[in-house]
């Protein structure tokens, strides 16, 4: 086996450290069905990674001008902190496992989220692992979002690595663009879209959880 060589890892959150794009996709859902929303998976699927602006045009795309985004994304948001917030966000497996083995080889863990610093940092604290990383870099901290690859390139920069001496941990189509596009390795762990032809060519490898990354580091 050959030893892989790194000095850090940068996480994308929602999807990947989180079981939340399932969580809000149920809230999202459950809107749909008490609207009469119809169809609302395919819209919602493809705002995964993407920014809260770039979200309101898909939708708007999808059901018209006329579509009442902001009052619908309104209430699936208050619906998704009243059955999340306070640490009951569901974990992806393998999740401590991966920061603790990062700890103990000494690399360096960064987080490149496009959700809003405020969110970011309460749902670590509230999961008990915002410590283990050395640098959050969110959405609103750049200009231009994934599949730009300014999030991971502003992360590498805090930590002071190269990018392609990092690894990106990514579950969304726009995450994995923009992790190649600022050469990090990028490794892909499919969420609620499967990898695909493109996804393929542009990672390291597509693992199924957390836990193969722990491997696949060793």
């Amino acid at each position: 086996m050959e030893t892989k060589e790194y000095d850090a890892v940068v996480f994308d959150m929602d999807g990947v450290i989180f079981d939340s794009e399932r969580a809000v996709m149920n809230c999202w859902l459950e809107i749909a069905d008490k609207y009469g929303i119809k169809d609302i998976k395919g819209p919602y699927l493809a705002c995964t990674g993407t920014t809260m602006a770039r979200t309101k045009e898909i939708m708007l795309e999808a059901y018209g001008t006329d579509f009442p985004y902001d009052t619908y994304a309104k209430e699936a948001s208050e619906n998704y902190h009243a059955k999340y917030d306070g640490g009951r966000l569901p974990m992806k497996k393998g999740v401590s496992e991966l920061l603790s083995f990062l700890k103990k080889e000494n690399k360096k863990i960064a987080l490149a989220s496009s959700t809003r610093r405020q969110t970011v940092v309460n749902q670590l604290r509230d999961a008990g692992i915002l410590d283990y990383f050395d640098t959050v870099i969110c959405g609103d901290m750049v200009e231009r979002s994934k599949p730009a690859p300014d999030i991971f390139l502003k992360a590498c920069e805090k930590l002071k690595v190269e990018p392609e001496r990092a690894y990106a941990i990514e579950d969304s189509y726009n995450g994995i663009r923009a992790a190649h596009a600022g050469k990090l390795k990028p490794i892909m762990i499919p969420d609620l879209l499967p990898e695909n032809d493109e996804m393929e060519n542009l990672t390291e490898v597509v693992l199924d959880s957390l836990l193969d990354v722990v491997n696949y580091l060793k």
